[in-house]
């Protein structure tokens, strides 16, 4: 019986026209389905441990604990509010503003030094802002930050290490200011903290992403200081804004997007490390390189540029800083000097822990004892 219906079976199978059988039903086999699909997370793992184990050595297994444990943050203090009761309570958590530590600290270095002093301009801090931290090992959480007295919230909580290239542009007051890509929004509320800016053009390609950036504003800064024509939010391609606005600011921040390594560890949506992406990835430094050759010829001569990454990549950070130098002396003949931060790096050491060997510029590295960054930064004059 077992033996007839066997035979049954093949003969239906020899007589069935499976041409005939409409495409929406056919089943071919996709070997691709069959293969592991790993997450973004640990592609970006992969990713890092094959790049930077080779460009920090004995460094990396220090700083890959250290990204893949919880990020300390800083509580940015909103001058718009009632500042000084603010910064009384997060006293009282036993966090310590580290911008007034570092200005005590620059101003008790002797005069008389074996070096010479840097010029002024290459290390002098933007004013007035007030951010808190814990100490070095403390692994203390500020609580969220909440409506004040005075209608607007009364911290911005954020990695402590995002505020230094905002330092590093030592903005001085009546700067007109460029954030040339802003969103989602931390450094352009840290540029209108310092009470500098005359004019404050805030940039962002993605129109969601300066939605987030206007929730920001809208949150932390008065209506009267919004609607005086002193913030501009903008949607534009900042590649071209040397084209649109060329010459035209005293300050430029480039904070430039990046393969956010933090980020890429610990979050699969909008992760750059998706394999969708993987083109988008592979050409980021030169977006990078077009980004701050455009903030460059927006600035003045005699201007000063910070570009900035949250990436610990030499390709993303002093590659792309030399590249784009290359690019203003070659098509446009524009001078532009690199500026000597290690004095700024000095101040800050007490907080951060710094990278000793970056070419040009300053990079923050995770540290389990201050797991702030990764931040690169470098400040740029432009000449001519």
């Amino acid at each position: 019986m077992a033996a007839l219906v066997v035979r049954s079976v093949r003969d239906l199978l020899k007589r069935a026209d499976f041409a005939k059988v409409p495409r929406r039903h056919r089943h071919k086999k996709k070997w691709a389905a069959t293969e592991p699909k790993f997450p973004a997370t640990r592609l970006a793992l992969q990713n890092f441990d094959m790049t930077y184990s080779m460009q920090f050595g004995e460094l990396w297994p220090s700083i890959r604990v250290s990204l893949l444990s919880e990020q300390k943050y800083g509580a940015l203090v909103n001058n718009f509010g009632a500042w000084d009761h603010v910064s009384a309570e997060l006293e009282q958590l036993n966090a310590r503003d580290f911008v007034n530590k570092a200005h005590a600290r620059g101003e008790q270095e002797p005069e008389s030094s074996q070096t010479a002093a840097p010029s002024p301009a290459s290390w002098a801090c933007s004013p007035n802002l007030r951010c808190f931290t814990f100490t070095r090992g403390d692994v203390s959480r500020f609580p969220p930050a909440r409506l004040g007295s005075l209608g607007v919230m009364d911290y911005y909580l954020m990695d402590a290490a995002s505020l230094l290239p905002v330092l590093a542009l030592g903005l001085q007051p009546g700067d007109t200011v460029l954030d040339l890509c802003a969103a989602p929004g931390g450094k352009t509320l840290a540029l209108l903290q310092t009470g500098c800016c005359r004019n404050l053009a805030a940039n962002d390609l993605s129109t969601s992403r300066t939605g987030r950036l206007q929730k920001i504003l809208y949150s932390y800064v008065p209506q009267d200081i919004r609607d005086r024509s002193r913030v501009r939010v903008t949607s534009w391609d900042g590649r071209k804004w040397g084209e649109l606005e060329g010459d035209t600011y005293d300050r430029v921040l480039v904070d430039v997007p990046c393969t956010t390594d933090r980020h890429s560890l610990h979050e699969e949506e909008n992760n750059i490390f998706q394999r969708s992406r993987k083109k988008e990835r592979q050409i980021l430094p030169m977006l990078q390189v077009q980004l701050l050759a455009a903030g460059l010829l927006a600035t003045k001569p005699g201007g000063y540029v910070v570009y900035s990454t949250c990436s610990l990549s030499h390709l993303q950070n002093e590659y792309v800083v030399q590249g784009a130098i290359e690019l203003l002396a070659n098509q446009y003949s524009i001078e532009v000097r690199v500026e000597d931060l290690s004095h700024f790096r000095k101040l800050f050491m007490d907080t951060f822990s710094f990278f000793p060997s970056c070419q040009v510029g300053e990079l923050v590295i995770p540290n389990l004892m201050a797991n702030f960054g990764p931040m690169y930064f470098c400040k740029m004059c432009r000449l001519t």
